[in-house]
């Protein structure tokens, strides 16, 4: 079991769990329920407590109502911690953001008191890749400049950097250099984050670290041309934000499972 430090944050991010409108639906052949719940009982398992939890987005297949509802569900059969999320290219930001449920994830900002999580929406409507709308940015930038005494994280789904795979680095952020452009000019940002790769990623740039996790489903192999299924297995990310800025952070993944994937497959 992980305990954090006496002056750090905990915070866990997950992401890419691909709910289908019913229980019963897979993913290449995995379950994505069962992988969701196997994911939140090792976080149980892991972690004497955190602060807050995050998904960063494709929490749907295809973006139903009753995917959000039981995704919030799912994780508050286990968790009573804050939820945030943020949506992904499979996600509707239109429905995350209109579905009226209790206790409903904040999607926006999260305050771990040195710490700032700003949480941004790179989603294209009926596209895989992402793209910041003006007013994202225009966002990003309002809250950078009122908190200048803050330690800032950044999350999004779409990666703003390419990971190495051809097949899904097609799908980044691709206004990338304009996001880069607002975050150059802040010294206090110390980590992007993101999900979409279904894999850990770990690179830095301009002393800012960059950081991809896995998905709580299907992994996907790194610095693979072609779509290729990994053999690991589901996982999430921990992090310890310190209060002097600096942060350490881990994946864990589910063991001694074994799970009915189409390792064969060209694609979903």
């Amino acid at each position: 079991m992980v305990i954090p430090g006496i002056n750090s944050k905990r915070f866990i991010q997950i992401s890419d769990s691909h709910l289908g409108p019913l229980a019963s639906e897979a993913l290449l052949g995995l379950n994505t329920d069962e992988s969701l719940h196997d994911v939140l009982a090792l976080i149980a398992e892991k972690e004497s407590g955190f602060d807050y939890m995050v998904c960063t987005g494709d929490i749907a297949s295809a973006g139903h109502e009753s995917c959000y509802r039981r995704f919030v569900s799912i994780v508050r059969h286990y968790f009573s911690e804050p939820l945030a999320w943020l949506p992904g290219n499979h996600d509707s930001s239109a429905i995350m953001g209109g579905v009226d449920l209790p206790q409903k994830p904040e999607s926006r900002v999260i305050d771990l008191g040195k710490w700032l999580i700003l949480l941004l929406d790179s989603v294209v409507p009926f596209k895989v890749h992402g793209n910041f709308e003006q007013g994202e940015l225009d966002y990003l930038e309002q809250m950078l400049s009122a908190n200048p005494d803050k330690h800032i994280m950044v999350m999004l789904h779409h990666q703003p950097v390419l990971v190495g795979s051809k097949w899904i680095d097609q799908y980044i952020l691709q206004n990338a250099d304009a996001f880069f452009s607002v975050v150059d000019r802040y010294s206090n940002i110390k980590a992007i984050v993101w999900g979409h790769v279904h894999q850990d990623f770990r690179s830095m740039r301009n002393h800012v670290q960059l950081i991809a996790t896995p998905s709580t489903c299907v992994q996907f192999k790194p610095l693979c041309d072609d779509f290729t299924v990994d053999t690991l297995m589901p996982g999430y990310r921990w992090f310890d934000l310190n209060d002097d800025g600096t942060l350490n952070t881990g994946v864990e993944r589910v063991t001694g499972k074994e799970y009915v994937i189409d390792y064969k497959s060209a694609g979903y």
